[in-house]
């Protein structure tokens, strides 16, 4: 997914695990150069993934001055440390994840044995900060559940979210039917996350970039349903 706008889907498959693991990072254009929305696992090829991408847009590496965490888990931040071994970016991960990114706090998914690089925190989000972009403003949205300070990310302008991990579309069905919520075998609060869900619901999302399953043509009325349906 591009738009010209200037927000471009980045889909890789990196391994993780031992397994081959699709994702989709993102980027959007600003007038300082280019914000990264999640990275990656550590020691995956994500980060040289990225690159390829980037040069393909014109970019490189060192047009990041921006990546905004949605969350901990070490599919979406593992492999900051090396991203960061590249470039000068700024790191923005909500409040109640920067204690589990800088290291002061074992990833809630992971165990001390095994987690990635630990990085510093530079901006602790909130919800309701707004950034702007050439792609309109992006406004973070709180979507605790999956993780404790769990954020998607929303573009009115162009209604579309970037949900993080609040929503999924790497499972079965066609169009707006891939679109489900939150696997609850990752999920420690499903209860919560099924809030968020609803949250999401609320805005006025006509399309949604997931982190698993990518680009899906479905927004607030999917969305819906999935938050008065999936009572897992």
């Amino acid at each position: 997914m591009d738009t010209d706008a200037g927000l471009h889907a980045l889909p890789i498959t990196v391994d993780y695990g031992g397994q081959d693991l699709a994702i989709t990072p993102a980027v959007v254009e600003t007038e300082r150069g280019l914000v990264l929305f999640d990275v990656g696992p550590a020691d995956s090829g994500a980060v040289d993934a990225i690159e390829t991408h980037l040069r393909a847009l014109e970019y490189d590496l060192t047009d990041i001055w921006l990546v905004v965490l949605t969350h901990h888990d070490g599919d979406h931040a593992g492999a900051l440390a090396r991203l960061l071994e590249r470039t000068d970016a700024v790191v923005a991960a909500h409040r109640e994840e920067t204690p589990y990114v800088t290291g002061e706090r074992d990833p809630i998914k992971g165990s001390g044995d095994d987690r990635y690089p630990p990085v510093p925190v530079d901006i602790e989000l909130a919800g309701g900060v707004r950034v702007p972009t050439l792609a309109g403003p992006f406004e973070v949205v709180e979507t605790p559940g999956h993780a404790p300070g769990h954020v998607s990310l929303y573009f009115p302008d162009g209604g579309l979210l970037v949900a993080g991990d609040a929503l999924v579309a790497d499972g079965p069905g066609e169009g707006a039917d891939q679109l489900a919520g939150p696997k609850p075998e990752f999920t420690p609060e499903m209860e919560q996350a099924l809030e968020s869900v609803a949250t999401l619901a609320d805005l006025k999302v006509e399309h949604t970039l997931c982190y698993h399953g990518g680009y899906v043509p479905a927004g607030a009325d999917r969305i819906r349903e999935i938050g008065e349906t999936d009572q897992r």
